[in-house]
């Protein structure tokens, strides 16, 4: 259950800052706001890092395969991307467009085994939920 509550607070703090982003980037630029975002970032984890863990910084160079360390370059795209969306689509159908998108690449990920994940079977069932949740970004988006 707690992990259902934490997914939708991560799901609705997404939202709010890809609108704090995309204002933010209207002040300056994409790439400015997107470094503004990683850096803010940056001292938000190591503030609660230093009051909370003190676990060794260096431990995430013990990660393999080493390209597993490209979260943060990722994060970055991430930041840019969904700033220039919501600048085009509007917060909620650049969301429901970014959702799709990481259920569909989240459940091929599972599907295929990618990145060390255990391989999930296929079924319908979420074949079907993707064919509802695309339906629904198309009526929501019909005019």
């Amino acid at each position: 259950m707690i992990g259902i509550f934490i997914a939708l607070i991560s799901g609705a703090l997404m939202s709010v800052q890809g609108v704090f982003n995309t204002e933010v980037t209207k002040a300056s630029s994409v790439w400015v706001s997107a470094s503004w975002v990683q850096f803010s970032a940056l001292l938000t984890c190591l503030a609660v890092w230093g009051a909370k863990e003190r676990t060794s910084l260096l431990g995430v160079f013990q990660v393999s395969p080493k390209y597993m360390l490209l979260g943060g370059v990722i994060g970055a795209f991430i930041t840019f991307t969904v700033i220039k969306s919501m600048e085009s689509l509007g917060p909620a159908k650049a969301a429901m467009l970014i959702v799709i998108a990481q259920l569909l690449v989240a459940y091929l990920i599972e599907l295929f085994g990618i990145f060390g994940v255990g391989k999930a079977d296929f079924s319908w069932r979420k074949m079907i939920g993707m064919a509802a949740a695309i339906a629904g970004v198309v009526l929501f988006k019909w005019e």
